[in-house]
């Protein structure tokens, strides 16, 4: 892979543990949240239903009561960009807005024993970095983050290793073609584009064996 400035080949970041399986796509965010498709604005609403403590639309924002015991609403939780969840996260309905309200948050990166599968699909699409890792490493991850509530960690994209401050390192697989739409910051339509010449290529083939396709 040739690299260029415009590549993120680490994340680095704030650790968020929640240790709680089969997470849901209604609790990382409710049906109310569904009616708009902007990508962006879901952020406040993550995990809506733990975080507040009264019910939410899209337009009563500043009416919600903070729920102090949840961990987005505490320091230094609420400035973390690496969450931690146990098995099966993001199960449930298929909503993309699952993972707008992830990234929306500030959250670039998810790390778990094990996804559901269109969570898993829609995450990449969206630019958002999930590494699977085994149970045992898992365990090692929350209780380190249970001990040093500052607890950061550093994701080597090109290498595929998890490492933090306290000398842990883990590491994991990913395909290659995952690992390159996050390093490169690209969606489906910035792949395409990548393949423009050989599209117009075999575009202009097709016009010069079939003519006939082009007749008015």
């Amino acid at each position: 892979m040739k690299k260029n400035d415009k590549m993120k080949e680490y994340i680095k970041g704030q650790v968020i543990p929640i240790n709680k399986a089969n997470i849901d796509t209604d609790i990382i965010i409710p049906k109310q949240y569904l009616k708009s498709i902007k990508k962006t604005g879901f952020g406040p609403f993550l995990f809506d239903s733990e975080r507040y403590s009264n019910p939410g639309t899209l337009d009563n924002l500043d009416q919600r009561k903070i729920n102090p015991d949840f961990i987005l609403n505490k320091s230094p939780y609420n400035r973390g960009s690496i969450l931690i969840v146990n098995d099966n996260f993001g199960c449930g309905s298929s909503r993309e807005h699952a993972v707008w309200a992830i990234k929306d948050f500030g959250i670039d990166a998810v790390i778990s024993s094990s996804f559901a599968d269109i969570f898993y699909r829609n995450s990449f699409r969206n630019g958002l970095l999930l590494i699977t890792i085994t149970k045992l490493d898992l365990e090692k991850l929350f209780q380190n983050a249970e001990k040093n509530k500052e607890y950061e960690l550093t994701i080597d994209l090109i290498n595929s290793k998890i490492t933090s401050q306290d000398g842990l390192k883990i590491s994991y697989t990913l395909d290659v073609s995952d690992r390159d739409r996050i390093i490169k910051g690209q969606d489906d339509i910035a792949i395409t584009l990548e393949n423009k010449e050989k599209i117009i290529n075999f575009e202009n083939e097709i016009k010069r064996r079939k003519p006939w396709l082009y007749e008015e």
